[in-house]
């Protein structure tokens, strides 16, 4: 399989990112009437943030997690500018502090740039984390491929990749070992959506939502799915399946096949 290259997405779409003020808005306001309540003890989470933001961007959804049940946490590292060694050994620190501390593997949910981080987490130390979410993460950018802050990233970030499965594309690196769930939007305006998508598989699923790449740490139907999600037995993993009265805040997904 070639690798195709993903350009920035059409200024049209790039301009639509404003509209995430509305999606945070509306969280704040309904946010609670969409979110599960935690079924499991003991099933810790860490959320990651995107590119430039820190755990301020995933205050929110995490404060409101926690009031339904759920044991997140935030990265405690500052804003995220780009995988640096200090940035990539917290990461391994904080996971292995979590996993200790409630005895069970953890739950990895990265927004944007912190989802390729969780996936790579997950490949390096399989063993301490159950599954991982990722929201708008182009994990299968490679040398070439570009976003809307690309110039922004390339002026911060380390000049070489730190994560050796990076080196090769995405559909010849090896699988992950636990259970991966990728939340997308066609609407992205940052990154192309194509990029944040793999080849549904065993364990392996894409779920579309509608809206913003800026807004969904607060999309409701992302959220939604983070929780269900969550609410996952070790083990007892299955695709997603939203409940007939949100059926229509879900696209039909990708099946992350390149046409």
């Amino acid at each position: 399989m070639v690798h195709h290259t993903f350009d920035p997405p059409s200024p049209i779409l790039f301009g639509l990112e404003s509209l995430s003020v509305f999606e945070r808005g509306f969280f704040s306001l309904a946010g609670q009437y969409f979110i599960p309540p935690c079924t499991r003890d003991h099933n810790p989470a860490l959320v990651l943030p995107g590119f430039t933001a820190s755990d301020r961007s995933t205050e929110m959804p995490r404060r409101l997690l926690r009031q339904k049940g759920y044991s997140v946490h935030g990265w405690g590292l500052g804003s995220n500018v780009g995988p640096h060694p200090h940035v990539l050994d917290g990461l391994r620190r904080r996971l292995a502090e979590l996993s200790d501390r409630y005895g069970s593997p953890v739950s990895l949910v990265g927004w944007s740039l912190g989802g390729i981080y969780a996936r790579e987490l997950a490949r390096e130390d399989p063993a301490r984390v159950r599954l991982v979410v990722t929201l708008g993460s182009p994990y299968r950018f490679r040398t070439g491929d570009r976003g809307h802050v690309s110039d922004m990233y390339a002026a911060v970030a380390p000049e070489h990749d730190p994560f050796p499965a990076r080196a090769v594309p995405e559909h010849e690196s090896p699988r992950l070992a636990v259970p991966a769930t990728s939340v997308y939007t066609r609407t992205d305006g940052i990154v192309r959506w194509g990029a944040c998508v793999e080849p549904v598989g065993p364990r392996r699923e894409n779920i579309e939502v509608m809206g913003t790449h800026n807004g969904l740490g607060f999309n409701v139907a992302a959220l939604h799915a983070v929780a269900d999600r969550l609410n996952l037995g070790c083990g007892a993993w299955k695709p997603f399946v939203p409940p007939p009265y949100l059926r229509h805040l879900y696209p039909p997904p990708s099946t992350g096949q390149r046409k």
